[in-house]
């Protein structure tokens, strides 16, 4: 995670920033404090923190930074001038911790864990939006493993950890919407048990999610699918993120898994 010391929306580069709709920094701070107290207080998960940087307001955005597996760091390459400056500090950052570090090339975008997801065997992988479909057969190759494409539809949904879920072995969570019609028939062929969340959980960004052992952690306003995560063994926990919402983020978004 990274502190949102420079948080706030000073471009537009998605569906959901407004110059118009400042964030609160304030709030975002109180916000951020509060996720990160949850999960390393109340869920005992272990939080490496990264130095914020004046300049780059979304490197609080830490899923975009790359893609992650064991020592592995798949640097990503932003579509937006706006978040280039973000990758030397995230691949310093992998780097001074011991990570190896690989790029896709200069020529494909790429936008790391927000757009490429591990399920099982297989990394599911979006494209239209912010990365480009050609980034999915270099990082196959680069990690060995079998990547399914997955065209997003939805400009409101514009990275794949917006709409997309993984809870364990055997469901996710997505929102039907956001995939065309090819996609939405891959996911329900690949994932035994896939739960759809509604339009106003959605637009609360209840896909974007952090799963850590039995506890899902979204953004507030998220009660309608409480019950369905309660049937397969899972606890709901909601924070309100409503200041990241304003930039296109929520929880997820301010997380990247490590191993």
């Amino acid at each position: 995670m990274c502190p949102p010391d420079y948080f706030g929306i000073e471009y537009e580069i998605n569906a959901w920033m407004r110059l118009s709709n400042q964030s609160d920094l304030v709030h975002a701070r109180a916000q951020w404090q509060k996720l990160y107290r949850i999960l390393t207080e109340e869920l005992g998960a272990k939080v490496e923190l990264m130095k914020p940087e004046k300049g780059l307001p979304d490197l609080v955005f830490t899923a975009n930074a790359g893609y992650v597996e064991g020592d592995l760091f798949v640097s990503s390459a932003f579509k937006y001038k706006e978040r280039q400056g973000e990758t030397p500090f995230f691949d310093a950052w992998f780097q001074s911790h011991g990570y190896r570090v690989l790029n896709l090339g200069p020529d494909c975008v790429f936008e790391g864990m927000g757009d490429a997801l591990p399920f099982r065997d297989t990394v599911f992988a979006a494209y239209r939006h912010r990365s480009e479909v050609c980034s999915h057969k270099t990082l196959g190759e680069i990690l060995n493993r079998r990547v399914i494409s997955l065209e997003l539809v939805n400009p409101k949904f514009y990275h794949l950890d917006t709409c997309f879920c993984p809870l364990g072995n055997d469901s996710a969570l997505f929102f039907p919407p956001a995939f065309d019609d090819y996609a939405r028939r891959v996911l329900k062929e690949s994932i035994p048990d896939l739960i759809a969340v509604s339009d106003s959980s959605a637009h609360r960004f209840a896909c974007n999610a952090i799963v850590v052992d039995k506890t899902v952690v979204t953004n507030s306003g998220c009660n309608d699918f409480e019950t369905a995560l309660s049937e397969r063994g899972y606890k709901l926990r909601m924070t309100e993120l409503g200041e990241f919402m304003k930039s296109g983020g929520s929880a997820r978004c301010l997380t990247l898994r490590l191993e």
